[in-house]
């Protein structure tokens, strides 16, 4: 597969995402994180620059995870061209797997970043962040009819100089539709933490779109 191929590949899969669009007024709903006997209620409000508050959660930790969820989702939402994404990297094709799934090698800004994409959806993603090397495999999507949004997800974070492995975490998300915009409604996250299995469960529920600011 030429160079040109494998963007085309690659920036189709990346245009199938599901995004809000640039009118998206934000939302407000009511939370409650259950993590083994545990269980914190409150409330969020994300804005329509899509930052999020997490209100009435009295328990810094229990907040700090709310709003961490809140943010990585908005942040998987924000609608950017592909050019913006994408365009100091270049792209070749590596291995076609047993599933169809055809592997993406990223050179250029983003080196050593890989991806898999099967049915014009990425199912892999291999990066660097932060110091951290993230491998999210996704085993089953949402076909919103906009775009895809990714529904059970194993995400293995390394260390990228030994490889060591950090940590690894199961996901299930489930969508509500709430006027024109696709909403969380629930996240489970399954992970081993100190060697005993940990579940949180963020529920989101009366799930409310702000009103759109008159101009």
């Amino acid at each position: 597969m030429m160079e040109q191929d494998a963007r085309q590949l690659m920036q189709s899969a990346y245009e199938n995402r599901y995004t809000w669009d640039k009118n998206f007024p934000g939302y407000t709903a009511d939370v409650q994180l259950k993590v083994g006997d545990q269980v914190y209620r409150g409330k969020v409000k994300v804005n329509s620059n899509l930052s999020a508050e997490v209100i009435d959660v009295a328990d810094e930790q229990a907040k700090q995870a709310i709003q961490g969820q809140l943010q990585e989702v908005a942040i998987h939402r924000i609608r950017r061209s592909f050019e913006d994404t994408h365009g100091k990297n270049t792209f070749s094709s590596g291995e076609t797997d047993a599933t169809g799934a055809v592997e993406i090698l990223v050179g250029g800004k983003s080196e050593g970043d890989r991806y898999k994409v099967r049915n014009n959806e990425v199912c892999m993603v291999h990066r660097h962040i932060h110091g951290i090397v993230v491998t999210i495999d996704t085993h089953s999507s949402h076909q919103t009819g906009e775009g895809y949004l990714s529904h059970r997800y194993h995400s293995v974070y390394r260390d990228p100089k030994t490889g060591e492995l950090k940590g690894e975490q199961d996901y299930e998300d489930n969508y509500e539709k709430v006027g024109d915009y696709q909403i969380l409604s629930s996240r489970t996250i399954r992970s081993i933490e100190n060697d005993q299995p940990v579940v949180s469960e963020f529920s989101f529920s009366n799930i409310k779109l702000l009103q759109p600011a008159l101009v």
